[in-house]
């Protein structure tokens, strides 16, 4: 019969469109496969990759400054029967490069992976609830960050404060809730956390925190880990249909959002006592943040902007990687010339963080420089950043180009 005849179209639904064509003139909401003909049963698959060419001044010597990357390789697909039910399923890999191929495929790194796998019910119009391996995340908007359409070259490696501690790549398993009340938008969710994190060390008797509750103490004490970000849109109002959050409109919309979010794991860093006993340290993460994006009149000028300041408690003089007990700051911002949106727009941007630490008396900080070209919004672009990064005694260079394509 006709009515069961797959057709492949064009459109999504107009809130779609906004989440995923941000500033292309031939995306127009991508690819949606339509199973009904009222197009309320359907699926939707977006892919994406980002291929990068990095030069690094601080190379060792016998090492070559120049280096291929493939950053990101994903799939994702979700799909509806109706307006109440949504199932979304979402993999790949990162960060392939000479270190992490494998000769047949089979390495770890050569490894595809679920970024997310959720079920998610609604609760009315405004309201939903879910469950699986999922991106609710709270904290920031940088810790919601889309890898789709972020202006810098990559999000703010801080920003997101959780990755591989207690979760993996950003992504818990648990239960999660998200909404909106007016213009108020929520998302929380408890999550079991991890057993085998990235920090692997185990603490010294009097020394620092080690990010290892779950792994040393149990999970009855430290299994479950609770989040939440809450934001308010003053302006247009942005979809929550999905987690991921836009990192530039090219000024499609006229958006300013101020937010708040957390991150609580009760004993979920861990010290050692003088009498040799494990005794639990919760973990608090609490950030403030804003973000504006707005055109600057009818001829395709626009400028994006964004500021956090986030209170880092990981634990007593907690420090290991990215992570560290201290607070960060970070904020960017990016004017887009005037021109025609149907051809080249080019994108310049500045960015700085800057990361204390209760553990020792330095600062990292990091200034970012450079520039989007999108040659058709933020689905083929190509980004050109130089990076320095400076942390005590440290001081790394690099000039990344970024190509990236998603359909």
């Amino acid at each position: 019969m006709r009515k069961n005849v797959i057709l492949l179209l064009g459109l999504c639904l107009y809130s779609f469109q906004f989440m995923f064509s941000q500033g292309s003139p031939d995306y127009s909401g991508g690819l949606k496969v339509k199973l009904d003909d009222d197009g309320k049963k359907y699926f939707r698959i977006i892919s994406w990759a980002q291929a990068q060419a990095t030069y690094n001044d601080d190379a060792p010597a016998e090492s070559s400054k120049l280096n291929f990357n493939l950053r990101r390789a994903r799939v994702l697909m979700y799909a509806q029967i109706n307006d109440k039910f949504l199932i979304l399923t979402h993999f790949g890999l990162n960060s392939l490069n000479s270190s992490t191929l494998n000769p047949t495929g089979k390495g770890d790194g050569s490894q595809l992976f679920f970024h997310d796998v959720w079920a998610q019910y609604s609760l009315g119009k405004n309201h939903a609830i879910g469950g699986g391996l999922h991106y609710f995340n709270g904290i920031s908007r940088l810790n919601n960050q889309s890898t789709l359409n972020m202006m810098t070259l990559d999000n703010n490696r801080q920003s997101w404060s959780t990755l591989g501690l207690t979760d993996q790549f950003a992504r818990h398993i648990g239960v999660f809730a998200k909404g909106k009340f007016g213009s108020l938008q929520y998302r929380v969710a408890i999550n079991d956390a991890i057993v085998n994190g990235l920090d692997t060390r185990d603490p010294s008797t009097g020394g620092p925190a080690t990010y290892a509750g779950k792994r040393l103490i149990g999970s009855k004490d430290a299994g479950k880990a609770y989040a939440g970000y809450f934001e308010y849109n003053f302006l247009d109002q942005e979809s929550n249909f999905l987690p991921f959050k836009v990192g530039s409109y090219l000024g499609e919309k006229k958006i300013f959002n101020i937010g708040a979010g957390f991150f609580v794991h009760p004993s979920g860093s861990v010290i050692m006592d003088s009498n040799g006993d494990y005794k639990g340290e919760d973990v608090s993460l609490l950030a403030i943040d804003a973000f504006y994006d707005t055109p600057l009149g009818d001829d395709g000028s626009a400028i994006t902007a964004y500021a956090t300041y986030q209170n880092n408690d990981y634990g007593k003089d907690y420090l290991f990687s990215a992570y560290g007990t201290g607070s960060m700051v970070y904020g960017h911002v990016g004017y887009v010339f005037a021109g025609d949106k149907a051809k080249t727009r080019f994108q310049p941007y500045i960015s700085y963080a800057s990361n204390s630490y209760d553990a020792v008396s330095d600062s990292r900080n990091i200034f970012g420089l450079g520039a989007n070209a999108y040659l058709s919004g933020h689905n083929s672009k190509l980004t050109l950043e130089y990076q320095n990064q400076k942390f005590g005694s440290s001081k790394t260079g690099t000039l990344t180009l970024q190509a990236m394509i998603y359909l």
